[in-house]
């Protein structure tokens, strides 16, 4: 079953690559100032790390930054601490065609959605936000440096050694935001070390 499995999942990665390399799109971000809409995608197995996701929910809403976080839970039952928050939505296994990759409308609407921002922790690449990461109409993505990545979808990389405590690496996401500034939007390409 397991080595079924792993194949599925191989198999959706290729077809993933192959939607990809259809993909036009244009990196876009003048500065933090300027920024309405930030999504985020989270490995949600790691609940520990939801207090910190609170925390940053929060210290946006004070910036007047929309934050919308979609998580990926494998369990048949949410955790009691992810129902009715509004900012969140998990990706449920039924939602997962053949390949792993999400189906339900909300996911497509969080691909289509011009974020100014999408910040990838999906550090255990799961199949199904790794799709969501790749499609994203995000105007800036940023998520880890992997020095084996060969065509990483990020923008902006942040290489931050294990274990990644998710308040530090969200914290750091926005001290270098905040330090970059232009006029016109153009590309970046920026790996930062920490």
């Amino acid at each position: 079953m397991e080595l079924f499995k792993s194949i599925r999942k191989k198999i959706g990665k290729i077809i993933l690559s192959k939607k990809l390399s259809r993909i036009k799109r244009a990196v876009q971000y003048s500065h933090i100032g300027k920024v309405k809409k930030i999504g985020i995608v989270w490995d949600a197995t790691r609940t520990s790390e939801f207090p910190a996701l609170s925390r940053f929910y929060q210290k946006m809403h004070e910036r007047n930054i929309d934050v919308k976080i979609m998580g990926f839970y494998p369990g048949k039952e949410l955790p009691d601490q992810y129902t009715a928050i509004r900012y969140l939505n998990c990706i449920k296994v039924k939602e997962l065609d053949l390949f792993y990759h999400p189906t339900s409308p909300e996911i497509s609407t969080f691909i289509n959605n011009k974020l100014d921002i999408l910040i990838d922790i999906n550090f255990g690449k799961q199949v199904p936000l790794l799709y969501v990461s790749l499609l994203s109409n995000a105007g800036l993505k940023i998520g880890l440096f992997e020095a084996e990545e060969k065509n990483s979808p990020f923008d902006m990389m942040m290489d931050i050694k294990d274990p990644v405590d998710i308040e530090n690496y969200l914290t750091q996401i926005i001290f270098y935001l905040e330090m970059i500034s232009s006029e016109k939007s153009k590309p970046i390409k920026d790996t930062i070390n920490r």
